[in-house]
């Protein structure tokens, strides 16, 4: 326990919950797709100081991306990746620079607009889905991503309209959110955020994020695509469903 306990300003059965969770959570996303990024932020919420949440949530949510996209980058849509790179940093720099928000709510009931009418609509044109529908998609939820922690939904309804196939959601959604996490450094060392308390928590919390990966493309493998698909779907919507509510909240706490 006492190696536990200098691992973060966190006591050593929190840090220890915390790499538990880990397994549990990049299980979670490696078998059905989304969801366990989500899952992560919430518990991290409830343990964590607010200014040390998002970056110290995206830095591990960049290891565990890594070991996913390792373990699954034959599957991945280089050409899709390609497009949504320039949007990641436009999105990072808008981030890094933004001084106006929108009010408090806003953000997560647009990102939950945008799930549910893609797991429910008519899905997304053609056109959206292009090059240049990338790169803005791209660019628009990394820089949520920075502000709100929460836009890994919005990228997954994007990846689920634009690619074919269990293996290949999963491996160009990770690829793309490890993107996204990776610009997540640079915002917040600009914004003067010091991983050196940390550092070590994210660390034992990547390599057990990898741990948990192994383990949930076992049961993803198992998986014949119109399972994972219904499963995937269903994630997504209760996701958008609890952006819902946590927006409405902050909305009416902010009237």
């Amino acid at each position: 326990m006492a190696l536990l306990d200098v691992l973060s300003p966190l006591s050593a059965g929190i840090n220890l919950l915390l790499i538990l969770l880990s397994v549990l959570t990049s299980a979670f996303t490696a078998a059905v797709g989304v969801g366990g990024g989500v899952l992560m932020i919430m518990a991290l919420a409830q343990v964590m100081p607010a200014a040390a949440l998002i970056p110290v949530h995206g830095m591990v949510q960049l290891g565990s991306n890594v070991g996913r996209t390792a373990l699954t980058w034959r599957h991945v849509d280089r050409i899709t990746l390609a497009a949504f790179l320039p949007g990641v940093v436009l999105g990072a720099l808008a981030a890094a620079w933004l001084l106006v928000r929108l009010p408090s709510g806003v953000l997560e009931l647009c990102i939950a607009a945008f799930v549910l009418f893609t797991c429910w609509g008519p899905g997304l044109p053609k056109r959206a889905l292009g090059r240049g529908g990338v790169l803005v998609a791209g660019a628009v939820t990394t820089l949520l991503s920075s502000l709100v922690g929460a836009s890994g939904p919005m990228v997954a309804a994007f990846i689920k309209q634009s690619q074919v196939g269990r293996l290949a959601k999963v491996a160009t959604f990770s690829a793309c959110m490890l993107l996204q996490h990776l610009s997540k450094a640079f915002v917040f060392g600009v914004a003067g955020f010091v991983f050196h308390d940390w550092l070590a928590l994210i660390l034992v919390m990547v390599a057990a994020g990898f741990l948990g990966t192994w383990l949930g493309l076992r049961v993803l493998h198992r998986l014949s695509d119109h399972r994972f698909d219904s499963l995937f779907k269903w994630a997504l919507t209760l996701l958008a469903l609890r952006l819902v509510w946590l927006g409405g909240q902050r909305l009416v706490g902010a009237g």
